[in-house]
């Protein structure tokens, strides 16, 4: 994620000119991420080998106050296999700091995992904006860094819609973006800078195979995979995506 919250984007500016929205993953020299959950049956390890662009993987550990069933496993065996790791709390509506617990207590992460929350819009279904805030905030103070944030476009233009250039949580932490498209000439800069990860193809956009933007060998056609903007290297080097610490923002 070159490309953390604007607070930390300098050297990266220049990527907007360069092409980081216009199908990145088609450059074979950039790095591909995959993220399953317990609903993505297929995940055959020794297929997913064979993209040597596959360098890492964050999987769904929590949602609300329930863990996510293939999460144990499935780290053990990437890990087994050398990827890098990470995590993320799906958030829903509830005490957002019970939440927070309950994902750092079950994925009980190490510093070089990423850490992440999921926020999937702004529907009823979904932890609040407020309430997002609250549990980046403690994860923060808990591990001295500001975890991931994942979200869609149209959230990403509201946060930064209701920052107008003021300073938010939101800005310190990577962006996770999830746009569906060959091409994006409308990123809400102002919060974010860029895309940390860019979530490009998923069931809502891979309705068989062979359609999908990106295919990775050994997942089904359902499976969230997203780009990174540099190369396997780079993002080996960039991982877990820190941004500047608590300590540094007081």
């Amino acid at each position: 994620m070159a490309l953390w919250g604007a607070c930390a984007l300098a050297p990266l500016a220049s990527h907007a000119q360069n092409g980081e929205f216009t199908k990145p993953w088609d450059d074979g020299n950039r790095a591909i991420v995959i993220d399953p959950y317990e609903g993505n049956d297929k995940l055959d390890w020794d297929e997913i080998a064979k993209d040597k662009r596959v360098v890492a993987i964050i999987h769904r550990a929590t949602q609300g106050m329930e863990t996510d069933a293939k999460y144990q496993e499935r780290k053990a065996e990437a890990l087994k296999r050398g990827y890098l790791w990470g995590s993320y709390h799906l958030g829903r509506p509830g005490d957002p700091i019970a939440q927070a617990k309950f994902y750092l207590g079950f994925t009980g992460p190490t510093d070089n995992e990423v850490i992440a929350l999921d926020i999937e819009g702004t529907s009823s279904r979904d932890m609040s904006l407020a309430d997002a805030k609250a549990f980046i905030d403690y994860v923060a103070q808990q591990t001295g860094r500001y975890p991931v944030f994942y979200t869609n476009h149209n959230t990403t233009r509201l946060i930064t819609e209701q920052a107008r250039g003021k300073a938010t949580v939101f800005s310190k932490t990577p962006l996770w973006y999830a746009r569906y498209l060959s091409k994006v000439t409308d990123f809400p800069k102002g919060v974010w800078t860029t895309y940390a990860l860019w979530q490009f193809s998923s069931e809502q956009n891979c309705k068989q195979t062979g359609k999908c933007l990106y295919n990775v060998p050994g997942t089904d056609r359902y499976m969230d995979i997203n780009v990174f903007y540099g190369s396997p290297e780079e993002l080996k080097a960039r991982w877990p995506f820190r941004s500047p610490t608590v300590e540094a923002q007081n």
